[in-house]
């Protein structure tokens, strides 16, 4: 009788485990997009879907267009009930508020949130944020704007005191803010003379806006262009113009075969990765993840050399050794100053409130520290050598 009752129990064990196994398969993930393919910012997150879905072979689907709006909330929905997801992922800043609403009604489901700002002290144990050090890329990018500012120099095109960079933001928040800035100070550590005026175009992705501020910039004497806005505006105004191009979220090469230079880019694969393979281990997902070179959660596209000066890859590789050695620090305070004074601390608005109070310091030992207290960039000091052409807070 023993031995029936150990059989039995044997077979109700692997019976149990062939479940757990087709539970796992039969996974599935929602992705909300703010757009479609023809942005930049989109479709560099629906490829790591795609990539990430198939090597964990998971289910998913997606709702693309969906607006920083209650639309996002019934997108969800729609995606737990219909779609069966257990895994809801959106990407836009502006879609948090209605995720960690939908996160408390189905407590059952994760929920997992690109560049927000809120899971650390939202309280919803099922609500997540994600974000990984792309200032270390945009730094990369801007040794790469700086040494064609350098070939420039040398050539006889302009003159040092005419190094200006142009940048097309989309709104004057901390993630631009800090991208803008890493990508400045990349450039000043090979190019000292560089300076760079930023427009704001008040939208993560308007072609005809973006296209005007890089015309608007190059007009102003900027001689390179890059971007924190989500369409081919600024790069194809700058292959009309002839000026080199620093893009975001993948090589415009193809458009701009005589401008773009490289382009930086988070890569979300590893992430999707992480998440999909805690549901299925049944472990809790990080409140705030913050992947980096190391994850390959940041990296940069092939580098353009008809465009880009020469030596600029064996650069690249060279300083990207240092700062995964940590010998290079991009907010390091001894290489900026603000009207003139290094700075020594600063409160940063980390935890999200309607005042915007400034909450935690910052800095430590010598370096602003970004990304350390949450995942999302908190980086909104201006400082010298950049100059903002006009301001826009959504």
């Amino acid at each position: 009788m023993a031995l029936l009752l150990a059989v039995a129990m044997l077979f109700c064990f692997a019976g149990c485990g062939a479940k757990d196994n087709e539970e796992k398969a039969d996974l599935k993930v929602g992705f909300i997009f703010l757009h479609d393919e023809q942005s930049t910012y989109d479709k560099n997150f629906m490829d790591a879907a795609k990539a990430a879905c198939e090597a964990m072979d998971v289910e998913y689907a997606q709702k693309t267009q969906i607006p920083e709006s209650k639309d996002c909330y019934d997108a969800a929905v729609e995606l737990i009930e219909v779609d069966g997801c257990d895994i809801i992922f959106a990407d836009s800043f502006g879609h948090e508020s209605f995720l960690i609403d939908a996160a408390k009604k189905y407590p059952d489901v994760e929920f997992c949130h690109a560049t927000g700002t809120q899971a650390h002290t939202a309280g919803v144990k099922n609500f997540h944020n994600a974000f990984a050090s792309i200032y270390e890329g945009r730094y990369l990018a801007g040794v790469a704007a700086g040494l064609k500012l350098n070939e420039m120099i040398d050539a006889g095109k302009i003159t040092a005191d005419k190094a200006k960079m142009g940048y097309v933001g989309a709104f004057t928040f901390a993630e631009v803010m800090s991208g803008y800035t890493s990508f400045y100070l990349g450039a000043k550590s090979v190019c000292p003379s560089v300076t760079m005026d930023v427009k704001f175009t008040g939208s993560w992705y308007d072609e005809q806006k973006e296209k005007e501020a890089a015309q608007a910039l190059i007009s102003g004497g900027c001689v390179l262009i890059s971007q924190h806005a989500d369409s081919m505006g600024a790069p194809t105004a700058c292959e009309t113009a002839g000026v080199p191009n620093v893009s975001y979220n993948g090589s415009t090469v193809a458009a701009c075969p005589n401008t773009f230079i490289v382009s930086s880019r988070i890569d979300w694969t590893p992430y999707f990765k992480y998440m999909i393979k805690c549901v299925q281990d049944g472990k809790a997902i990080d409140t705030d993840w913050t992947g980096n070179i190391e994850t390959g959660s940041v990296v940069l596209t092939d580098i353009n050399e008809k465009a880009a000066a020469a030596g600029t890859a064996d650069k690249l590789a060279d300083v990207k050794a240092k700062l995964l050695d940590g010998s290079i620090n991009v907010f390091d305070t001894a290489n900026w100053t603000v009207k003139g004074e290094k700075l020594t601390t600063y409160m940063a608005d980390v935890n999200t409130d309607a005042e915007f109070a400034k909450d935690t310091e910052a800095i430590e030992n010598g370096v602003f520290y970004e990304s350390k207290h949450r995942s999302a960039p908190y980086f909104d000091v201006e400082i010298d050598g950049i100059t903002l052409l006009d301001r826009n807070y959504g």
